[in-house]
């Protein structure tokens, strides 16, 4: 039985309509039927609201062909799940962003250990209305002088405009219209992601402590975020590439530029596949042997992820593929048991 909460049941229908396909048909290694036989148990998995929707689908698809096993996922944030996972109160952390340095050393005060898989490519998309015809690009330093700490306080676009020329963008002045900021918290592994990307650098060359501002709606779910920026002209946030894809008719993806140049890049599956939109990151899976060694279903389940079935619901559910030299390096530290951390720490 599968068990859907938060936003992983927005991606329900798109979930049942693969999992005929999956269960039908198999992989070249007949992945399809991945421990079908004898096993039954329950799973818990937390973390990253932008994972949820990959690993609901794949819990979906493998519950169609094991009734035994109960699968509850959730997405609060990828800094809760791990507080879980680290608490052994998880058997699967899903993550935008690798774990880190306190996080490793809280899992391993607790006796926790884990094997970390990369699962897929996510770009962050910033957003606006629709309705914001104003805004055609807007680049790093664009970003920081209208969300970094340096901004607390600026209640129009123009507002920023003596800081960006500070900074050197070509897209000075900024329009006259309301600046109203809806974006993920702190618990969110997108907002860790997005501040490390495009705010951290200029923060600290300019000698600031936090990167970005506090002042804005924080939200952990994805939806009130597309709801805010959705619903306000001069809005502007940042979500993952899949959550704007799900509601491209309601928000509108800026285009965006590294450093304070102009060559801006509009999110699509290409241009974050191949590295060319600047804001982009990979999106994990993280295992507790401890409950792998226990519980069949653990293995079952994570077989059945990383086959050619349970990998097609990245592109199902709204993010890219991860190149098939990824995709092998993944399999090769799952079918090794690797443990500890490649990419945080």
């Amino acid at each position: 039985m599968m068990k859907l909460r938060g936003t992983a049941f927005r991606f329900l229908l798109v979930a049942i309509t693969v999992v005929l396909i999956a269960a039908a048909c198999g992989g070249d290694n007949d992945s399809a039927n991945a421990g079908a036989d004898g096993v039954g148990g329950s799973l818990n998995i937390s973390g990253s609201s932008t994972v949820e929707p990959i690993s609901a689908a794949v819990g979906q698809a493998f519950s169609s062909f094991n009734d035994d096993v109960s699968i509850a996922v959730d997405g609060p944030g990828t800094g809760d799940g791990f507080a879980l996972f680290c608490e052994g109160e998880t058997d699967i952390s899903d993550a935008s962003r690798p774990i880190s340095e306190e996080e490793v050393a809280t899992c391993e005060n607790n006796g926790i250990e884990f094997i970390e898989l990369k699962v897929a490519i996510d770009g962050i998309a910033v957003l606006t209305s629709p309705d914001n015809t104003a805004v055609e690009c807007l680049n790093f330093a664009d970003l920081y002088a209208l969300l970094g700490a340096e901004s607390e306080g600026f209640g129009n676009w123009s507002d920023a405009n003596d800081l960006g020329a500070e900074l050197g963008s070509p897209h000075v002045p900024y329009p006259d219209q309301s600046l109203v900021v809806t974006a993920p918290g702190e618990e969110s592994g997108t907002y860790d992601s997005f501040l490390e990307i495009t705010l951290e650098e200029i923060a600290e060359e300019r000698e600031q402590e936090n990167p970005v501002r506090p002042d804005y709606q924080a939200s952990a779910n994805d939806n009130v975020i597309i709801e805010g920026i959705g619903g306000n002209e001069g809005s502007l946030g940042w979500v993952g590439y899949a959550f704007y894809v799900q509601n491209s008719e309601v928000v509108r993806a800026i285009p965006v530029a590294d450093g304070n140049g102009d060559d801006c890049v509009e999110p699509t599956d290409e241009t974050i596949s191949s590295a060319e939109y600047p804001i982009a990151r990979f999106l994990y899976i993280y295992v507790n042997t401890a409950r792998l060694e226990e519980n069949p279903a653990v293995e079952a389940y994570v077989d059945f992820y990383l086959s050619d079935d349970g990998m097609q619901f990245v592109g199902e559910v709204g993010y890219v593929q991860l190149a098939s030299e990824d995709i092998e390096a993944t399999r090769s530290v799952w079918e090794s048991k690797e443990t500890g951390t490649r990419d945080g720490g």
